[in-house]
């Protein structure tokens, strides 16, 4: 059983596994003149957490249930691997820019890090061996399972990433004071929550029929953003 410290610790931005490099697309809005202000700041992250928040956490999810769910056995590792491949090659197909799938397999390779030296008797032998790394997503799920977390607690952590390192950035990029980007963030913690509870539930449908929300603008900026010689953040 898992302790609520774990919950604090797992999604602290200052766990040491790069979230706090990237701005979850935030920069690239900031550039375009999309994102000015705290009520443009607030539009974005809601739109975030209804497409890549939602998506990110139901994957989260259903890894966390692949990593559970095996009875024991000698074939465990084997069906729980081919799960995890299925879930990898899904999460892919929804992640339209290639620039947005090596940020995912690069946070994953850095949580990953993190993760063997924490939990080194987690299955993260099981996680695909593709090039670059599994996503994010799926390393969080074996992540959290391991700690003892909920599926729910799982997907929570997921929903709120996407959310806090984009707030962060914000006040970064755009001088914003941090007491109202905070209160920015409570007024979110419901649709967060929510976002959390409906990844959870989609997370005991096959792979192929998970969440596919996408934003194509997210996407236009991320390839844009990889372009630049300059640049606060990673994406």
């Amino acid at each position: 059983m898992a302790t609520p410290s774990l919950l604090l610790l797992l999604a602290d931005g200052r766990f040491p596994a790069g979230a706090h490099a990237h701005s979850g697309g935030l920069e690239a809005a900031v550039a375009a003149g999309r994102v000015t202000d705290l009520a443009s700041l607030e539009a974005f992250l809601a739109g975030r957490l209804a497409t890549a928040g939602l998506v990110g956490a139901a994957f989260a999810a259903a890894a966390h249930r692949a990593a559970v769910a095996e009875t024991a056995g000698p074939a465990r590792s084997a069906r729980r691997s081919a799960a995890l491949a299925r879930l990898d090659a899904e999460l892919d197909a929804r992640t339209a820019a290639p620039a947005l799938r090596a940020v995912s397999r690069r946070q994953g390779r850095a949580l990953l890090r993190a993760g063997r030296a924490i939990w080194p008797n987690a299955p993260f032998a099981d996680l695909p061996a593709t090039p670059g790394g599994a996503h994010q997503p799926l390393v969080l799920g074996l992540l959290c399972a391991a700690a003892g977390l909920s599926r729910v607690e799982t997907a929570t952590i997921a929903a709120y990433g996407t959310l806090t390192g984009a707030a962060s950035a914000g006040v970064r990029l755009l001088g914003l004071d941090p007491y109202q980007v905070q209160a920015l963030l409570v007024g979110l913690a419901d649709a967060c929550d929510g976002t959390a509870a409906d990844a959870a539930r989609a997370a005991d449908d096959p792979p192929e029929r998970l969440p596919a929300a996408a934003a194509p603008l997210a996407d236009i900026h991320a390839e844009i953003h990889a372009t630049w010689e300059v640049r606060l953040f990673a994406s």
